[in-house]
């Protein structure tokens, strides 16, 4: 059998192909659309299948380095983090502040389940840990961070399992947030409390960047700074405690710490059209890349223990959401919508949570107060949640 070794080059080129090729399929495959799968899980799929079959039929067996992608991650997490304004938080009142609880009692759960599953399965409980929150609130990018320092710990397959629960949990959040929020809507007889009308924020706001080189630089120097400022904090902190702390949790508190300081004192003039586009961009080569590296021959063992535990989750998130989540949020039609995002981002990500909600707006109303809670919880709040539970259990489960 051949063996092809790409350079850090080759891989980052092959990685654009591919990111190229999934936005290609997915503009033209409805299914993709219907369920959110992302243009980098499609691409970086496809490559990983044909790998594996070059390998299963000792074709040819390709390596590649990836060391670009702990560099990406952790400029995608910092841009999350310059996003995290607390002034956004006060708008959501007290809705946000229970739906940012029930999530994080939810993320406790997920790791609970995993690790206990993962003992009875027989399989090492770190990688177990894979299929809990990490991948089922975490998605792709964090299975793909947090597998890395579990790789680490010298627990091999860690950022596969990951990306291939986070992948299922996808699925699974497409095929169950809206189904289930109808059922509630229909079971009683739930109205929106006043008829939002939902504009299309994509034909009213200029989404084109002003692409002028000095705010294009002060934006990548405000992230970089906050990275390297991240990265040495997480490293001294280890070398104080003995915990580990990932780099991309050191990065994002220092870029959230940062953003609300400047909204204070205006260090920087933030341009958010910049630092979005260098997040999705930074985001979808990580995803590529990473999905692309996965090596499903190796994987193909623990296929069996990723589906029990995936399908497990998602029994749990729709227990917890109908008996405990849709009761405490209010048990109206605001919370029957919040119940189709929390499955959409619980098992998902925050573009299906999305998808889910404007599926069930679109049928019987907008809710303005789902629309505002989801995102910020999902997108920024659930970190602060998330980051302390993942990094807990990791210490607990690496000296057990």
């Amino acid at each position: 059998m051949h063996s092809l070794n790409l350079d850090i080059t080759s891989t980052l080129i092959l990685s654009i192909i591919l990111f190229i090729i999934g936005s290609f399929i997915k503009n033209r495959v409805n299914i993709f659309n219907r369920f959110c799968i992302p243009s980098p899980v499609i691409g970086g799929l496809l490559f990983c299948l044909l790998t594996l079959l070059l390998k299963f039929f000792n074709i040819c067996d390709i390596s590649m380095d990836t060391s670009l992608m702990d560099y990406l991650i952790c400029f995608f997490f910092t841009t999350v983090g310059v996003g995290m304004s607390m002034s956004l938080v006060k708008k959501g009142g007290k809705a946000l502040i229970k739906y940012w609880i029930l999530c994080g009692i939810l993320s406790f759960c997920q790791n609970i389940i995993a690790v206990i599953l993962s003992k009875v399965i027989g399989i090492n409980p770190l990688l177990g840990l894979m299929c809990g929150t990490i991948s089922m609130e975490g998605g792709h990018g964090s299975s793909a961070a947090y597998g890395a320092t579990i790789e680490n710990l010298g627990v091999q397959n860690a950022i596969s399992v990951g990306i291939a629960a986070s992948t299922l949990g996808l699925i699974l959040a497409g095929l169950i947030g809206s189904p289930l929020a109808k059922f509630l809507i229909d079971k009683y007889n739930l109205k929106p409390g006043l008829k939002y009308k939902k504009v299309s924020t994509s034909k009213n706001i200029d989404s084109k960047i002003n692409l002028d080189i000095f705010s294009f630089l002060e934006q990548l120097l405000t992230i970089l700074l906050c990275i390297s400022l991240g990265k040495l904090i997480a490293n001294i902190f280890f070398n104080i405690t003995g915990i580990i702390i990932p780099a991309i949790t050191g990065c994002m508190l220092i870029s959230v710490f940062f953003r609300n300081v400047n909204d204070k004192v205006n260090i920087v003039n933030l341009d958010f059209k910049i630092i979005d586009f260098l997040s999705d961009l930074s985001l979808g080569i990580f995803l590529t890349m990473a999905l692309m590296s996965i090596d499903l021959f190796k994987l193909s063992s623990l296929f069996g223990p990723i589906l029990i535990i995936v399908i497990c989750q998602a029994i749990f998130i729709v227990i917890y959401s109908i008996f405990i989540c849709f009761k405490i949020l209010g048990k109206n039609f605001d919370s029957a919508v919040m119940i189709s995002g929390l499955i959409g981002h619980g098992l998902g990500a925050t573009p299906t949570a999305l998808a889910n909600m404007t599926s069930i707006s679109d049928k019987y109303g907008y809710s303005k107060k789902a629309f505002l809670v989801v995102p910020l919880v999902a997108a920024f709040l659930l970190d602060l949640f998330t980051m302390p539970c993942i990094i807990l259990f990791i210490n607990i489960l690496m000296h057990l």
